[in-house]
């Protein structure tokens, strides 16, 4: 196989090179090799982490996290028990964002209800913005 340019490694991967090198700059990706020419010189295995790497942040884990399971995918006598239970523990705090966000939304359904979304300017939303309730 032969060594692929960030471009290249961009466009297979779906993974803007910006992004190439920021991962690279926080560690997630090893820093490529570089060619006579100076440029990146990328091995095929790249364009597969990348994606993993993405997928994983798109399901919300952090730049921290993504390292750990990298870490795990690279170790083939991983434990699959381990790669569990940090999906679990991220399932939870998914759980508890998704019951904040919920409650973000209740909040704003009931502001909006007290206004009558008419010409005059008073507004509830707003004075309720400026004077939430007390707890």
């Amino acid at each position: 196989m032969s060594a692929l340019t960030i471009g290249q490694v961009a466009r297979r991967s779906g993974v803007p090179t910006k992004t190439i090198r920021y991962y690279e700059s926080v560690g997630l990706l090893d820093e490529p090799r570089r060619a006579d020419n100076g440029y990146r010189v990328y091995p095929q295995r790249a364009v597969e982490e990348l994606r993993f790497v993405q997928r994983s942040r798109s399901l919300g884990f952090t730049v921290k996290e993504v390292a750990g399971l990298l870490e795990l995918w690279r170790d083939e006598g991983r434990r699959s028990a381990e790669v569990k239970a940090m999906a679990m523990e991220h399932v939870a705090r998914v759980e508890e964002k998704i019951q904040e966000l919920q409650a973000i939304r209740q909040t704003l359904l009931d502001l909006a209800e007290t206004c009558h979304g008419d010409n005059r300017p008073d507004c509830p939303i707003l004075d309720g913005l400026a004077h939430p309730p007390e707890d």
